[in-house]
């Protein structure tokens, strides 16, 4: 199983190739390929490489899909007694992306 946990707009994610998730509003367009390189742990063929705190050489590709923003939620608040109320929407932006690889660079580490 080939897996890896990266970071971007605060969260953490564990994806696989092939996978497609949400994540936060990216400034890319869709059709683009994105290079995320803020990894935190990868597991190849059973090996896991875990960073302090990124690993070094390690990217995710991945293909933006598409960019939306979700339904819309209200927030309203309300003081009973003082004709206080308040109204408001809110729909968040998001961007789907599909995870096309999961890339290590293999560095030669004999100790020199």
């Amino acid at each position: 199983m080939e897996y890896a946990i990266f970071k971007t707009g605060g969260k953490q994610y564990r994806v696989s190739p092939g996978d497609v998730i949400d994540v936060d509003k990216l400034a890319v367009e869709p059709g683009a390929e994105i290079e995320l390189d803020e990894v935190l742990a990868i597991c190849k063929d059973g090996e896991v490489s875990i960073g302090r705190p990124l690993l070094d050489g390690a990217k995710v590709i991945a293909h933006v899909q598409q960019q939306y923003r979700d339904k819309k939620i209200r927030v309203f608040k309300y003081k009973p007694k003082t004709r206080y109320r308040k109204m408001r929407g809110h729909r968040q932006p998001y961007t789907r992306l599909q995870i096309v690889e999961v890339a290590q660079d293999q560095e030669d580490s004999d100790g020199s």
